[in-house]
Formats: structure tokens, sequence, C-alpha cells
């Protein structure tokens, strides 16, 4: 059921299709873009020394953000660890653009020194050279950070490598928020619940995480701190208290509350106080997505009608109307580059994601459908996380806001939904 009637109907989420087991989350890549940049990453020297290394990490990330194309480096000899090390002309003639090199050292406290160097091939000079002393248990992250240079590096944008992703798991008849990185490992369960648990957001600072919870049988909308695993009510309105949406300050929340009859929009603080109704409307408005810059807010509203996307200035209340192509448009995600937004779109049966431009009003349907829906945006705006149908269950997927990157997130026997983008880590 597309995720707009859900909200108006919260109990039709009984219906999740049963969880045989739990598993990590695996990553497959179903489509790739046109042009990907040949990088050959050396296997660092002395990264045997340990079972988890850090190349293949590395290796991972980038060949799964379609990007990049993978070139094998077997065979040169000797083998660099440092640039001064490096014959360009040998990675060159294998077709390789960009070259990255490294070396793993044992450290007197039992840390290790991870150093390495990004070389443009091409250019023949040297992109970016980092070292970190880190403990064997960070070696995957310190991978995602490396990766997250490189990538930025050859691409401009930030990586989002480090990032993680929330999302809902239903175990037998017990429901779970999950928290993993953004490559699908270290899932880790933050709440557990015999009731549907729904819409998990991200503050801002990666901190906390928003949620709806209906184990009092109705719709409360909780705060779970990830530091210190309280967790705090934010909403227990008499009726339903649902959608919530962090302000990019992370003082305030924007949620839907039928406390005053019909499901509205108000902002609340973040410690539950000072709950005001955003407008007055006979109509539907829910699904609350903040701007970048904090004065305006997307939401859906059947106030024309059908299910359709507008914009509210928060300073003088005035409205917009964004989406007019179609009866349905639902579910709308600001960008975080501040570019446009992300949204579910139905086209016949079919429910799929479009995506649009502020300034041109130009919509871009970014998957086939036939049951997409929850979109949130990677952090750096390049990538959709999203939750799809397969074989009758929920599964996670991403694709990329050109539409040519497609992804899927699967953990076999599992249904999983409501997946939320967690911010760049600082």
């Amino acid at each position: 059921m597309p995720r707009f009637l859900r909200l108006l109907i919260p109990l039709v989420l009984l219906a999740f299709a049963p969880l045989a087991v739990r598993a990590q989350l695996t990553i497959e890549i179903v489509g790739g873009a046109g042009t990907t940049v040949p990088i050959s990453i050396v296997g660092f020297e002395n990264e045997s020394s340990w079972p988890l290394g850090i190349t293949g990490i590395v290796g991972a990330d980038l060949s799964r953000s379609g990007l990049f194309r993978l070139i094998d480096p077997s065979g040169i000899v000797p083998r660099p660890a440092r640039a001064e090390d490096v014959r360009l002309g040998d990675f060159r003639a294998r077709g390789a653009d960009a070259v990255v090199v490294g070396s793993m050292t044992s450290l007197a406290d039992g840390r290790v020194d991870v150093r390495f160097v990004l070389m443009d091939a091409v250019k023949q000079v040297q992109l970016a050279g980092m070292s970190y002393a880190v403990t064997p248990q960070q070696f995957r992250a310190t991978a995602h950070k490396i990766a997250d240079v490189i990538y930025e590096k050859l691409t401009g944008d930030p990586g989002v490598f480090s990032t993680r992703i929330a999302y809902i798991a239903k175990q037998g008849s017990r429901y779970q928020l999950h928290v993993a990185d953004a490559d699908g490992v270290n899932a880790q369960t933050i709440v557990t619940s015999n009731e549907p648990l729904l819409s998990p957001a991200w503050s801002p600072d990666g901190t906390r995480i928003a949620y709806v919870s209906l184990e009092n049988r109705k719709p409360v909308i909780y705060i779970q701190s990830l530091n210190t695993g309280q967790r705090q009510v934010l909403a227990n309105f008499k009726g339903s208290n649902s959608a919530p949406a962090w302000a990019p300050d992370g003082r305030r929340l924007a949620v839907t509350l039928t406390k005053d009859g019909g499901s509205q929009l108000f902002l609340i603080n973040a410690d539950g106080s000072g709950a005001a109704r955003l407008m007055s409307s006979p109509s539907i408005d829910t699904e609350a997505s903040f701007a970048r810059d904090g004065q305006s807010l997307l939401f859906t509203s059947d106030r024309g009608g059908t299910p359709q996307i507008y914009r509210l200035t928060i300073a003088t209340g005035a409205v917009e109307r964004l989406t007019f192509d179609g009866s349905y448009n639902v579910s709308p995600r600001a960008s975080p580059d501040g570019k446009g937004f992300v949204f579910v779109r139905r086209d016949g049966a079919r429910f799929q994601l479009a995506i649009q431009d502020f300034a041109t009003r130009q919509v871009q349907i970014l998957t086939p459908g036939p049951l997409d829906e929850s979109p949130s945006m990677s952090p750096n705006a390049r990538m959709v996380l999203y939750a799809a149908e397969q074989g009758g269950r929920g599964i996670l997927a991403a694709v990329s806001s050109d539409g040519r990157v497609k992804q899927r997130l699967v953990a076999p026997a599992t249904d999983v939904r409501e997946p939320a983008w967690g911010p760049l880590q600082h």
C-alpha cells in the first residue's frame, strides 16, 4: 500500500509479509553509469598481516557506486606503496586513469598506521595523500573514509561511504529498527517491538533517530539516542502522531497530528514541547520534508482533490503547488543540494520514483516500479534509497539521481522497508 495511504490508515501496516531470518544487507549492482573512471587500487604494503584489510573494502565501495571500474594491478613489480614508487606508465598501459597505493604499519601502542596516496595517471600528479592511526577494529571505517576521499577528488562530490542507513525489518511477529553502514554491513538493532515501527528520520547530526511506533496501539512518535540508547516521547497526542521530519538545525521537527481533527502539519521542539499548527485547512496534509535552508517545507496534500506535492513558506504561510502531472504524487523529499526533490508518483497501477527540478519544473522518472516508495536521498544528493517489492516481500534499492546507476540491497528471506539515509559523518 502506498505510503500516503498507510499514513491515513496506520493499522494496515500489520500486513507486513513474514520475515524468516535477519541477515546483513548486501548490495548488488543492477545498472551502471555510461561512463566510469578506470582506477587501479594496489594492495597496501603489509596488508596481509591483518585478517581484514583495507583495499578490498575501498574497491568494493568505489565499484558499487557505479562510477568506477577497477583495473587489476597484479603483475606490476615491484609493487608500489608510496607515490615515488609508482611508475604511472605501467598503469596507463593497462588503461587506468587513477592509481591508489598505500601501506599499513604496526605502531607501538597496538594501533596501525594506514597511509595512502591517490595519483592521477593521466596528468601524472598526486591528488591526495593521507594517514590514519587506527585500531584493527577501525579498519572498515577507515576504508570508507579513504573511499570518500577518492570519490570526492575524482568526481567533485562528497563521498557517502562513511554514512549510515536506517530501515525497518520484521522478524516473525517482531518489528525492528536497524542501523547499518551505508554498504549494509554492521547492522545493529536499535528498537524492537511487537507492533509496527514506521518512518525513521535521522537528526542532522546523526546522533538521534525519530520514528513512529504503534506499541500503544496508536501511532506515537519517539526519538531514540544512538549514543546513550535512551528514548523520549516526542508526540503522543490524541489520535495519530506520524511522519516526523527534522529541521536542518536539529532543534525542531515537522510532524503530522490529528489531535485537532484531520491530518495536519505541526512544528514541535525536539524535546516534545511547543507543538504549533502550521496551517488550517480541511485537507489531509502530511509527509513534510524541510528544504535545505529550513525556511520552507514540502508536503503531501489532497487539498486539490488528489494527493499532490506542495511547498509551504514557514514565515509567511504561503503555499505553492509543485506537481501537476498525474493524479497521484506523494512522499516528497527535498534534495540536500537544494535543487529539487524526489517523490513517488503513480502511473496507472505502477508506483515509481521521480525527481523534479525546482527551477525548470522538469520531471524525470527514476525507477520502473511497480511498488516503489519511501525515497530517501543521500547527503551528497547523488543517490536515492527506497523501498521496493520483489518476490512478494519488501527489499531496499537505490538509484542515482540521474537514473543511470541502480542497486539492490538484499537480505535473503527478509522483509525490509522504510529506509532513511543518514547525514555525512564529520
